[in-house]
């Protein structure tokens, strides 16, 4: 059985009774509760907890962008609990530099030799706060350990811990002290979320409940690592037929091949598309991914990777909705 080990939790808690009950039944409701007590902390925001999580179990890093104080740290922070991963949030700013991140080599005089000090990079989960306000230098440091899971110091290779998961948060790029990122590095992300302001009902929640930091403090890991990394196995077997290959083909050629963007959706692109429906659709109970895991996903993936031509708007005057556009332009086949 995939789940065995039950777990902690207060005891007389809902989330106790439903993730022993999602062990003995699924790896779907055994993440459907786990995403059941992240919704008690992150209230309001089901659907973005729920695409962050099928990031992870697609293997893929998370950017989330939004004004400070909505709960982007909290989100981070609850998933690396639940999950039982190792978690290290990196502050980034204007002075951080590479070695910060990746760690530095410092003389031992015992040994007479240089002794590497690893960073906060050799962790299996880690937050990169505020990744725009640092300088690209910086920004790029993160560059190799998301691509290939490994970095290099001293002209060394070290690997990084497995699973391994970013989640980078950033503020809109019109606030003062940032440094967008680049093409190169937005496509490392798998994922870009925004949480948005709460609605009234969950934000009166917040105001009358309990401080989240405590909440956090109380989560315990209902899930093993080695559960997690299977599971992450078990989403690349999920089927994916050959029309639903037609409909992402026909997807990225329709971004080539128009002249509302400025450039089209890259190979690497669509298989982001692919292994995040073969993610979305495990989650929902099922071993074969349909189209509507696709259009489910697709803003999440491709939003941040295509840029409208600068001449298209809307008649309000506002910037074309490049994910929801191609939506609409490629039909189902």
């Amino acid at each position: 059985m995939l789940f065995e080990k039950k777990p902690h939790s207060a005891a007389g808690s809902t989330y106790e009774a439903a993730a022993r009950t999602a062990q003995n039944t699924s790896p779907t409701a055994a993440l459907n509760a786990m995403m059941q007590r992240a919704g008690e902390i992150i209230l309001g925001k089901d659907q973005q907890i729920r695409l962050a999580m099928a990031c992870i179990l697609a293997r893929g890093h998370l950017l989330i962008e939004d004004v400070p104080g909505v709960g982007k740290t909290t989100l981070s922070h609850v998933l690396a609990s639940l999950l039982g991963l190792h978690y290290q949030r990196i502050q980034f700013t204007s002075d951080l530099l590479p070695a910060d991140i990746v760690g530095v080599s410092i003389f031992d005089r015992d040994s007479s030799s240089f002794r590497f000090h690893p960073g906060p990079v050799f962790s299996q989960v880690i937050l990169a706060d505020e990744i725009n306000r640092a300088s690209p230098k910086a920004q790029s440091a993160l560059l190799e350990a998301m691509e290939e899971h490994q970095v290099t110091a001293d002209g060394e290779t070290m690997p990084l811990p497995e699973p391994f998961f970013v989640i980078a948060t950033q503020n809109p790029s019109h606030q003062i002290g940032t440094f967008p990122l680049p093409e190169s590095q937005l496509d490392r992300f798998l994922m870009r979320i925004k949480l948005g302001y709460p609605d009234k009902v969950a934000e009166r929640a917040l105001l009358k409940g309990i401080d989240r930091r405590d909440l956090i403090a109380s989560i315990t890991a209902a899930m093993k690592v080695d559960e997690l990394i299977h599971l992450q196995k078990v989403v690349s077997q999920v089927f994916v037929s050959d029309a639903l290959i037609d409909y992402v083909q026909a997807l990225i050629s329709y971004t080539r091949d128009s002249a509302r963007y400025e450039m089209g959706l890259s190979p690497r692109a669509g298989l982001a598309l692919l292994r995040a429906a073969q993610a979305w659709a495990l989650m929902s109970g099922r071993n074969q991914v349909l189209p509507e895991d696709v259009q489910a996903i697709a803003p999440s993936v491709v939003g941040h990777r295509l840029r409208p031509a600068s001449s298209l708007a809307s008649g309000e005057g506002k910037v074309l909705d490049a994910a929801q556009d191609l939506m609409k332009n490629v039909a189902i086949p």
